[in-house]
């Protein structure tokens, strides 16, 4: 694929907010994976792309959050192991999905990310937990795991209640665990796409530029800082792109 000047601009544009959004809440990669699709990138071809910025974007979180002497390694270690064997057989399944099924199911993803945003869980205590429920913590890690390698659109919003609700942590241990289990399966799932799909290097690579910063500055950001303005907008898009893919095909 060729890029054209303005296909970079998109790129790490789209790449910044996603990353941004990635990491105060989830859900960024509903903007870049449909962009790339609308620059002409077949459906399974993006979804494997994506996954370069993606892992690019958690390790510049985790080492700002780690700077920031906010880590949780070893409990980060236990659900990436439990994540990393459903992300490989989800990668499998997303990496062997046709362009026109992966669009559908796509389109049927993302309204799910706008009811899931519609109904949120309203502002919570900040005040430290130590985790409870730990052994379904780790048992649901699996399934989030499974999702994540399939197609890691809302992986945010799965995390969210098994970290917060299921296992009593509050918000910016989430967000600190999240990047560090999402870095973790990104790199066994982007293994199974390498093997079993195309991946587009340079289109991956322009991408992370954005997902680096956006990982960054997201990781900078107080959690609900601009949460209402990311809601709408991201309502607006999700909107426009369900109709692009199940309209206009």
């Amino acid at each position: 694929m060729e890029l054209e000047l303005w296909h970079y601009g998109a790129l790490v544009a789209a790449g910044t907010l996603g990353g941004i959004i990635n990491v105060m809440a989830g859900g960024g990669s509903v903007l870049t994976v449909p962009l790339m699709i609308l620059l002409g990138v077949p459906g399974p071809v993006a979804n494997g792309t994506n996954r370069v910025a993606i892992l690019a974007q958690n390790i510049t979180a985790i080492a700002t959050f780690h700077h920031s002497g906010l880590s949780r390694f070893r409990l980060g270690f236990s659900l990436t192991a439990c994540a990393i064997p459903g992300a490989a057989l989800g990668a499998w399944f997303g990496a062997n999905l046709s362009g026109e099924m992966f669009n559908k199911l796509l389109a049927a993803v993302m309204l799910l990310v706008l009811v899931l945003m519609q109904t949120g869980s309203g502002t919570q205590s900040r005040e430290q937990h130590e985790p409870r429920n730990i052994v379904l913590g780790h048992v649901l890690m699996v399934a989030a795991g499974c999702w994540g390698g399939f197609i890691q659109i809302g992986m945010g919003f799965i995390l969210l209640p098994i970290l917060h609700r299921v296992m009593g942590l509050h918000l910016v241990t989430v967000n600190v665990l999240k990047t560090f289990i999402t870095a973790g399966y990104t790199v066994v799932a982007m293994a199974v796409f390498i093997v079993t799909s195309d991946i587009l290097w340079l289109v991956g690579g322009v991408l992370a530029v954005g997902n680096s910063l956006g990982g960054f500055l997201g990781a900078k950001l107080t959690i609900h800082k601009g949460e209402v303005l990311i809601r709408r907008f991201m309502t607006v898009a999700i909107i426009v792109l369900v109709i692009k893919l199940v309209f206009f095909r």
